[in-house]
């Protein structure tokens, strides 16, 4: 078995203060969720709402799930009723139905807006732009059934660590504009979410608090 308590504890020692570890367990078995939870850990993130149902039944109940990656705003009701956080909010229908469906359970769901900042094709948020014009509406303070705690964003998946420093950069800058401007006055708006198994670290280097790493704790991803 690839050795998950080793690799998860590898990882955290790298982390400072203040920075939280999603652990991005999505294809990987339940056995190795067991493991990392023996060793500490709480917070999981999973992409697919069939396989996150079956490990939620199975795994303890003080994990905290992520959603992490595209969500489908027809798939929203099948997590609403116990998603601790949804990472990649990219677009104002699916904020919205999110609010929706936690409603209906009482519940207030955490959220973060997915930056589009790498020019890559295969990557959905929100332009800087788009960003700031949706917050500047004010539409969003309707929505008493979200909480937007952050910003999320994922770097070009390129070698060149330059480009990679340079976006993230980029990312929290525009987190402290927005922090300036909309949420001064609530500090749960406070999550920074960017940095994965390959450029994590340099993540951590540009203000972020919160890392999605999987493949270098949890081993290849078995599909």
């Amino acid at each position: 078995m690839f050795d998950v308590a080793k690799n998860l504890h590898e990882v955290l020692d790298t982390l400072p203060d203040g920075v939280k570890l999603v652990a991005i367990s999505k294809f990987h078995p339940k056995e190795y969720i067991e493991v990392a939870y023996r060793e500490g850990q709480r917070i999981f993130g999973e992409s697919h709402e069939q396989e996150l149902a079956g490990k939620v039944q199975s795994l303890p109940q003080d994990i905290e799930w992520h959603f992490i990656g595209h969500l489908q705003t027809n798939k929203v009701k099948y997590i609403a009723s116990y998603i601790s956080m949804i990472e990649a909010v990219d677009t104002v229908k699916l904020l919205k139905e999110i609010n929706k469906q936690a409603a209906k359970y009482n519940r207030v769901i955490n959220v973060l807006l997915e930056l589009h900042i790498a020019e890559e094709e295969s990557k959905y948020g929100f332009t800087p732009n788009a960003c700031r014009e949706f917050l500047k509406s004010g539409e969003w303070r309707e929505l008493k059934n979200v909480h937007i705690s952050g910003l999320m964003m994922m770097a070009s998946n390129v070698e060149d660590q330059e480009q990679i420093r340079k976006e993230m950069i980029f990312a929290s800058n525009l987190f402290d504009e927005l922090k300036a401007s909309y949420f001064s006055d609530d500090p749960e708006f406070k999550e920074r979410s960017w940095g994965m198994s390959h450029d994590y670290p340099i993540a951590v280097e540009c203000h972020s608090t919160m890392v999605r790493v999987g493949t270098a704790i949890f081993g290849p991803r078995v599909y």
